[in-house]
């Protein structure tokens, strides 16, 4: 997983005065959309999320992974973590989708990793109802924990088993999320999933999960 076959189209988000770059794909099965919300320090290029979606795209569901922040706004370290600011781009980038993707008005899930979990679930909650389920890997639930108890979203948290207390903040936000949720610890992966096996071991789950709740 040292390079990223490219199976996606370059796409230009305009939001207001900025422009986002995006790394699309586009099933032919229609199965629904995944936007992926990425971690601190990561971007549309993160090869495990890439990883992840051309999986995704194998069994029929489009995705779309973006760059949360533009290069002038990553160098300020501060916004990597500003989950206010992460979550209206998510919003934003979630309408934009609707409003040039949604010919056919897929079904939308999120995935997020790592610190991208807690503005996956902040967004999720203020659409209300237009995100139909969320995936977390590796993510920080956690951050977004005066909200969990409104989302009622079928959500699915996956963390691996050396991940120390990562697995335990996990299980405190599965306990506050109203809707269905399913906490899923794959044994001997770290955080970031590197070992062999385990990053499909988390698409797998991850196909699974939006097959029986993006309806």
């Amino acid at each position: 997983m040292n390079t990223i076959q490219k199976t996606y189209k370059d796409v230009e988000i305009k939001l207001d005065a900025i422009i986002l770059k995006g790394n699309l794909r586009m099933a032919d099965e229609g199965k629904g959309i995944i936007i992926f919300s990425h971690g601190s320090g990561s971007s549309r290029l993160s090869v495990r999320n890439n990883y992840v979606a051309d999986l995704l795209l194998n069994k029929g569901f489009s995705s779309l992974l973006f760059d949360l922040l533009t290069p002038k706004e990553d160098a300020i370290y501060e916004n990597r973590f500003n989950i206010k600011l992460l979550t209206e781009r998510l919003i934003k980038v979630t309408k934009w989708v609707q409003n040039n993707l949604q010919q056919k008005q897929l079904p939308i899930g999120y995935f997020g990793a790592s610190t991208g979990a807690a503005s996956a679930f902040c967004a999720a909650e203020k659409l209300n109802k237009t995100v139909k389920a969320i995936v977390s890997r590796g993510g920080r639930p956690d951050l977004a924990s005066d909200i969990l108890s409104n989302v009622n979203i079928p959500s699915l948290l996956i963390v691996g088993g050396n991940d120390g207390i990562v697995i335990d903040l996990n299980k405190l936000a599965k306990a506050k999320i109203k809707g269905t949720c399913e906490l899923k610890i794959i044994d001997g992966a770290s955080h970031l999933f590197s070992e062999p096996g385990k990053l499909e071991m988390v698409a797998n789950l991850t196909i699974e999960w939006f097959n029986n709740y993006l309806k």
